[in-house]
């Protein structure tokens, strides 16, 4: 409306701060209504009207209302009233004073703050109104009706979505409702209590996708992780509670019935996704073992699968690495599923190219790390060799710029580690992959783009080295032995030269553990002693470990003239074998 004047006002018996607030927000409204045409406005409101009213508006850009000046209105004169110049104004139509009326402009900058302080105030108090119990309670109600009658009107009437159309329309309004909850998850067990958490995970299974999608969105809000983080202790019975529901089975349910080519449809599986990260950062060992148990793995791993890069990829390669991780029943489940073999074949996508975006990037990443994973399950280095995933790693090992290159490393390690990765020791021997590793064993590569620091490469070249030793026998062996003696013993010397520098560096680590002890007392030191090992394990006693183990070989079979050159460079730095071999036992080193 038009505000050419302001008659029968009856507010100016309130504080001058509120008046100012009503003030502000009758500037606001003469500035969004001057455009329209329309006869003089009468304001009639009481001083709760008004409250209620400046908190509506409350979130307007204070700024700029306060700057406003409303443009001088001409006078109007009522349709019905005769146009008599010398007739005098009712008290009741009195027009407002210019001094009463005071623009936004008009107020100093203290008064401008108290305004602001004013209504961030009320915004609280009025929020605490409205979102009680039995608001909350009252819209849950009025939901379940709405859900009931849907359910009715389908079973009535299967063959005419015109009967029922109206009643999904009405329920999809009442879930837009149910999005205030997740301000407000000190009220979350309201939810559970009246069990509309079932009724939300029976509507996942709609027969309409926008009541799915509608479901998925408010429960992604209500799992949001920030939410979760910072209510943890209110969110919980939420979070039991739908894990008992068996959320994660019914969401795997959704998602293969969501189109992926449809752009809402495709947001909603990014928010079922969203849903599951948001429930594994708080329930991190029960959802891990619910995405193996009612199926979603399955879907995670043929989602990986596709070729083209999409969000929705990144986001399930994240999920799909976090809970092979540290699962052995997730990493058996895989291979049981034909996992490793899918794995390769996602994998083979970057054989001969690079990711073109750094989400891609992670994306691979992050299959690399599934598959490292599902390499700790023993029976699962099996079938990265029936699969050939040897042969597809040495060929991007052979690639001078590949960013996957590195990342062959991490997963050839893991493939040949222990007994069970016998097997791949020998086919990488066989396939001549020694004429690949040994140039990355003398020089570590330093690529800017391989996601691994130079430490890490070198632990991993380092192990397969020594797991070739202690699985390779015969021919296989002895062609790995037969490397150290190339080039009058480089290879030799270089072992040597990072068994120091690794010596070094865990000593250094071990001396300052050392003082840190001497300020504990005697109850803070067991608790210390693995966060001590992770600690020696990060300043490179792996990799120590690993060439103790190929140095003891070598010396140990004697081939050639190895240990002679071995000595050779110890009598250098006057020690001897046996010193060495304290050394190694100090380090766990047989």
């Amino acid at each position: 409306s038009d505000f050419s004047y302001i008659a029968n006002l009856s507010i100016f018996s309130l504080p001058s701060d509120i008046r100012c607030v009503l003030t502000v927000i009758l500037a606001s409204f003469a500035k969004a209504a001057c455009h329209l045409r329309s006869k003089t406005v009468v304001v009639k409101c009481n001083q709760k009207e008004w409250l209620v009213l400046y908190n509506a508006h409350s979130k307007m850009d204070l700024g700029e209302i306060l700057s406003y000046k409303p443009p001088k209105p001409a006078k109007r004169v009522a349709e019905d009233e005769p146009n008599d110049a010398n007739k005098v104004p009712s008290k009741k139509s009195k027009p407002v004073s210019k001094s009463e009326f005071q623009s936004g402009a008009d107020l100093s900058q203290k008064e401008k703050l108290k305004l602001l302080q004013l209504m961030e105030e009320e915004d609280e108090s009025e929020a605490t109104e409205v979102f009680d119990v039995t608001a909350i309670k009252r819209i849950l109600l009025s939901f379940e009706k709405r859900v009931s009658k849907n359910q009715e009107l389908r079973i009535k009437y299967p063959d005419a979505p015109a009967k029922f159309m109206e009643s999904e329309i009405e329920l999809n309004e009442e879930i837009e409702k149910l999005h205030i909850l997740a301000a407000n998850p000190d009220l979350y067990y309201i939810l559970v209590e009246m069990g509309c958490v079932q009724t939300l995970l029976g509507l996942v299974s709609h027969e309409n996708s926008d009541i799915i999608l509608a479901v998925v969105d408010l429960l992604q809000e209500l799992t949001d992780i920030d939410t979760l983080t910072e209510s943890e202790e209110e969110a919980e019975p939420l979070i039991n509670t739908l894990l008992t529901g068996q959320v994660i089975g019914i969401l795997k349910q959704a998602l293969e019935k969501l189109d992926e080519m449809v752009r809402e449809e495709n947001e909603g599986v990014h928010n079922i996704l969203a849903i599951v990260e948001n429930l594994t950062e708080l329930k991190t060992v029960e959802v891990t073992k619910a995405v193996g148990e009612e199926g979603l793995l399955g879907w995670l791993l043929k989602r990986v699968s596709v070729r083209q890069y999409d969000p929705n990829k990144l986001y399930a390669s994240e999920i799909l690495a976090i809970v092979l991780q540290s699962n052995d029943t997730n990493q058996k489940l895989l291979g049981e599923l034909n996992g490793i073999d899918t794995l390769l074949q996602a994998l083979s996508f970057y054989k001969k190219k690079d990711p073109s975006t750094a989400e891609e990037l992670e994306t691979m990443e992050n299959v690399f790390d599934c598959m490292c994973s599902a390499l700790m399950f023993p029976a699962n280095r099996d079938k990265f060799l029936e699969g050939e995933g040897p042969q597809l790693m040495l060929l991007m090992l052979k690639a001078k710029k590949l960013a996957a290159k590195p990342r062959t490393l991490k997963v050839l390690n893991h493939a040949m580690m222990g007994k069970e990765g016998a097997v791949n020791c020998t086919k990488f021997v066989e396939i001549y992959g020694l004429r690949s590793l040994f140039p990355l064993f003398m020089k570590t590569p330093k690529s800017k783009r391989n996601g691994l620091s130079e430490k890490e490469i070198e632990e991993h070249i380092c192990s397969i080295v020594a797991s070739l030793f202690r699985n390779a026998s015969g021919l296989t062996k002895d062609r790995v032995i037969g490397k150290f003696t190339e080039n009058d013993f480089e290879k030799v010397d270089r072992l040597m030269e990072l068994f120091f520098k690794y010596y070094e560096m865990v000593k250094q680590v071990d001396q300052q553990i050392e003082r840190e002890r001497i300020t504990l007392s005697n109850e803070e030191i067991p608790e210390s002693e693995e966060t001590n090992y992770l600690r020696r394990l990060d300043g490179g006693l792996y990799t120590l470990q690993s060439l103790g183990t190929i140095t003891d070989e070598l010396y140990e079979c004697d081939r050639g003239g190895i240990r002679s050159r071995i000595n050779k460079i110890l009598n250098a730095r006057k020690i001897t074998y046996r010193e060495l071999k304290d050394t190694l036992r100090q380090y766990d080193i047989e």
